[in-house]
């Protein structure tokens, strides 16, 4: 009581105690210590003997069912903005093809580039996708990295090969388009995580037993946002007359979605971990392409060389996201399955 007692005072519930408790360390094996068969049952005990100061003096008032359906609605429609700022700009491009001449048309995609970055950065400040730590400045520069890599990567890297780079080369901008209107479901699925974790954790009766029960809701999730991604990155590939299964773009996404999802929670560096080491392997491929051009030197490029040839420039970028992805995956189910990840719950949330 006397070691955690400023947690136990500020804590509004006995769930939150237990959440801190773990977070200290604490364990069902460390409790029975205490004479109690596990860490909730000492944090009821705790937050019975130990007075309140939050809950006595600015505790808040139980959130009301239509401000809980007006917030839901209010950070729905935020995260609707960066696809509807891309949706905008790609219809406004198409309506003045042939008629606006080049400069002008650049100018109207940098106003739409700053327009969809606006709508994420007002979606990232509010609802399920907000984060209370605060994430790592590195984390913003390599997704961008990362998403302009999809843009033009797969033309950089085919220019290096084939002895260039020479001039300019064309991007591919539905993996972005699809990406932005991936926004609103990413949203909703990191809402549906922290709504049914929370009704886990309300539930347990033991760590064990709620980390069994979370990981499953995890997994679920993700799955619910893999067929939404790939949904939306298909529809945007035909309006732009591609074809096919987008699996670079899709692993790019479940690596985003996955890297602010522990960021939310409270993970910000094992997410940036993971973007660096895409980021890391997409610069690689045309570098050690480059320099395979050496004297002596070209077992350098045959790595790049061979996986290019077996599955064509994207499977860089698929290899990359993909194994960064599984990587956050595998460290999102440890983490996300334990109490204190989840220790604070939003209004934003509900």
């Amino acid at each position: 009581m006397h070691r955690h007692r400023e947690l136990c005072e500020r804590a509004v519930d006995p769930l939150e105690i237990a959440a801190g408790l773990e977070a200290h360390g604490l364990t069902d094996r460390t409790a029975a210590r205490y004479r109690h068969r596990d860490v909730f049952s000492l944090a009821e005990e705790l937050y019975a003997r130990v007075p309140g100061v939050v809950r006595e003096r600015d505790a808040p008032p139980p959130p009301r069912a239509g401000r809980d359906t007006e917030a839901r609605a209010g950070w729905t429609l935020l995260a609707l903005l960066p696809g509807a700022a891309c949706l905008a700009t790609v219809g406004a491009l198409r309506a003045t093809e042939g008629v606006l001449d080049g400069g002008v048309r650049s100018v109207v995609t940098g106003a739409g580039v700053l327009l969809v970055l606006l709508g994420l950065r007002l979606c990232l400040s509010r609802g399920p996708l907000r984060a209370e730590s605060r994430p790592v400045g590195a984390a913003t520069v390599y997704g961008c990295w990362l998403l302009g890599y999809a843009m033009y990567g797969e033309g950089l890297l085919t220019q290096v090969m084939t002895g260039g780079p020479d001039g300019g080369w064309a991007g591919d901008p539905a993996p972005l388009l699809g990406l932005a209107l991936a926004v609103a479901p990413a949203a909703w699925c990191a809402h549906l995580f922290s709504v049914h974790a929370h009704r886990k954790l309300a539930g347990s009766r033991a760590l064990e037993e709620f980390g069994a029960g979370v990981r499953p809701v995890l997994l679920g999730v993700v799955v619910l946002f893999l067929c939404a991604l790939l949904l939306l990155l298909s529809l945007a590939g035909l309006a732009y007359g591609g074809g096919g299964v987008p699996v670079a773009a899709t692993a790019l996404g479940l690596l985003l979605f996955l890297a602010r999802l522990l960021t939310v929670h409270g993970f910000p560096e094992p997410a940036t971990t993971g973007l660096a080491a895409a980021c890391a392997v997409e610069v690689a491929a045309p570098a050690l392409v480059l320099a395979g051009r050496l004297p002596g030197l070209d077992s350098l490029a045959r790595p790049v060389d061979a996986v290019v040839a077996a599955a064509g420039t994207a499977a860089v970028p698929t290899l990359a996201c993909g194994a960064a992805a599984l990587g956050l995956l595998i460290h999102a189910a440890v983490a996300l399955s334990r109490a204190s990840a989840h220790a604070t719950a939003r209004a934003e949330t509900k």
